[in-house]
């Protein structure tokens, strides 16, 4: 089975394809404008989002009987879960002593 991308769908595709990587320097100028505890929330955040996909993917796999699929979903989870739980005490501001 074949599909077709819609042409503006396409067009889209090719320009992202031909537009010009980021150089170096402004990588670091990006990386340097973000504070540490903000990038950290944002992957926090972005991981519980994961979280939350990945258990409705489960959901369909439970209701379509695709056990090996959602075994490998629930490894998943357990990772993202744990990723989630080191985001936010790497965020946590300790007191003088490091705790």
């Amino acid at each position: 089975m074949t599909t077709t991308l819609a042409p503006k769908r396409a067009q889209d595709l090719r320009q992202r394809r031909e537009a010009p990587l980021s150089t170096p320097t402004d990588l670091k100028a990006a990386a340097t404008s973000v504070e540490p505890s903000d990038m950290l929330a944002e992957l926090r955040e972005d991981n519980k989002t994961l979280t939350g996909n990945l258990r409705e993917a489960h959901n369909v796999c439970e209701e379509h009987r695709d056990i090996a699929t959602a075994s490998l979903i629930e490894i998943w989870v357990d990772e993202t879960e744990r990723r989630t739980w080191f985001l936010f005490e790497a965020g946590r501001h300790g007191d003088s002593s490091g705790r």
